[in-house]
């Protein structure tokens, strides 16, 4: 009997050593009590303030979510300019390149001396690239009136301006933290990516001088652009700061004078993050006689209505578009954005990935050219850190046809990322990829922060 109790007693103690160094000590029959841990990445499409409020009553599973966005430090000045549009205004993803979309547009047009969206694309390019330099509306739009290239610059554009292919030939990149249920402003980090030789060395036509009050035009109307964004859908938590800034934009290119000698002309449209719903949008600019539609939201919805936006003989130009493939479309020279590609954004969220040290990442993408585009993109970058192919594991889903639709059903997909014994989630997608992070807990994985 001593011995039996002496026997027990060791393997007791033994027991309680492997508890303190593993966390786990069972008898037999007892399942293994090890918690799976990962921790969450994410982009431009859900690295907002808005993001949590779409987990409801879970909103704090995104504490210590990190991930990447297309931005440049903005001035306070800048912030505050949006925030005497929209005083409740707490994200600015994109506003930036919202208002230099729509300035970019007004210049061009005032240098052409045209309203024609042939004209004006000619001068896009042109009018960020090897002129004088300029910084704010007024003196531009004065430079411009006076027959002067123009080299613009501004809140998005601070380095470089647009490649031969009408997109930025640097960008800046912010590294975002969600503390709680908030960005985490003070630990914002901006990383310059890009390389300003790649900027357009061509000379635009000439500009043409604006003489008295108005310059010929060739239809005699004022210049007039239609918005293509994202009021509706899955995109629409970006939509605030994107209005903001067309609203500043277009005030202060109306004070300084407006273009070609009258005021310049928005009228509003939703791409309702629906190709159905943009391609409806099109049609109705097309119809009232816009310019330049500023839009799409997002890079698939832009694929979709470009055809569209060519046939009519309009200029598309988008403040938020990613995908790197559209700098290869058959455009007819009218596609131009302010958003830098994702091939650029791919490095910059690799490099936060691997600065944690995970062994096995999984990569959850929205089924569409974004995300596609941006999750094969930081693939080939972390492979070419060195991450074996057989560390990672890419998913991608449909996303909701509209608002209406049923939400998507992530169980099989957490399944996966749990089995697969992934470390490390980055989730690609808009205010639908929060069903993701519920998906997650709910199937026992623990969000680290």
């Amino acid at each position: 009997m001593l011995k039996s109790r002496a026997s027990r007693a060791a393997t007791l103690a033994a027991c309680v050593t492997f508890l303190l160094a593993n966390s786990a000590c069972g008898t037999e029959g007892a399942e293994e009590a090890t918690t799976h841990q990962v921790r969450l990445y994410g982009t431009d499409g859900n690295m907002l303030n808005s993001y949590p409020a779409e987990l409801k009553d879970r909103a704090s599973l995104v504490d210590g979510m990190k991930g990447t966005t297309p931005m440049t430090p903005l001035p306070e000045s800048f912030k505050n300019r949006l925030r005497s549009v929209d005083a409740e205004l707490n994200d600015f993803v994109y506003a930036a390149e919202t208002y230099d979309a729509v300035v970019i547009s007004a210049l061009a047009a005032q240098l052409a001396g045209s309203t024609d969206p042939a004209a004006i694309a000619k001068q896009i390019v042109g009018a960020t690239n090897n002129g004088q330099r300029c910084e704010d509306v007024a003196t531009c739009l004065a430079l411009a009136r006076a027959g002067q290239d123009i080299e613009y610059r501004s809140v998005s554009m601070t380095r470089a301006g647009f490649t031969d292919a009408g997109e930025p030939a640097t960008a800046s990149y912010a590294t975002v933290h969600f503390d709680g249920q908030q960005l985490n402003d003070g630990k914002t980090e901006f990383v310059g990516a890009g390389d300003e030789s790649a900027a357009s060395t061509k000379a635009p036509p000439k500009a043409k001088k604006q003489r008295g009050g108005r310059t010929d035009r060739s239809d005699g109307s004022p210049l007039v652009l239609g918005g293509l964004l994202p009021k509706s859908g899955d995109l629409a938590l970006a939509y605030p700061q994107m209005a903001a800034a067309v609203a500043v934009a277009v005030k202060e290119i109306n004070a300084a004078g407006g273009v070609l000698g009258e005021p310049l002309v928005w009228i509003e449209g939703d791409d309702g993050t629906n190709p159905a719903v943009a391609k409806a949008t099109v049609a109705k600019h097309v119809e009232r006689k816009v310019h330049v539609i500023i839009g799409a939201g997002g890079s698939g919805i832009s694929r979709e209505v470009l055809p569209d936006v060519v046939r009519a003989g309009k200029v598309l130009f988008s403040p938020s578009n990613t995908d790197a493939s559209l700098t290869e479309l058959d455009d007819n020279g009218l596609y131009f954005r302010t958003a830098p590609p994702d091939n650029l954004q791919g490095r910059a969220l690799a490099d936060v990935i691997l600065r944690d040290g995970p062994q096995k990442i999984a990569i959850v993408a929205r089924k569409d050219s974004y995300g596609e585009g941006l999750q094969a993109t930081v693939k080939a970058e972390l492979e070419r850190a060195g991450v074996g192919g057989d560390r990672l594991k890419l998913l991608t889903y449909d996303p909701p046809a509209d608002a209406k639709a049923s939400p998507v059903d992530f169980t099989a997909t957490a399944k996966e990322i749990k089995d697969f014994g992934a470390e490390a989630v980055l989730i690609i997608g808009f205010a639908e990829s929060a069903q993701v992070i519920r998906a997650l807990a709910d199937a026992g994985v623990e969000i680290r922060h």
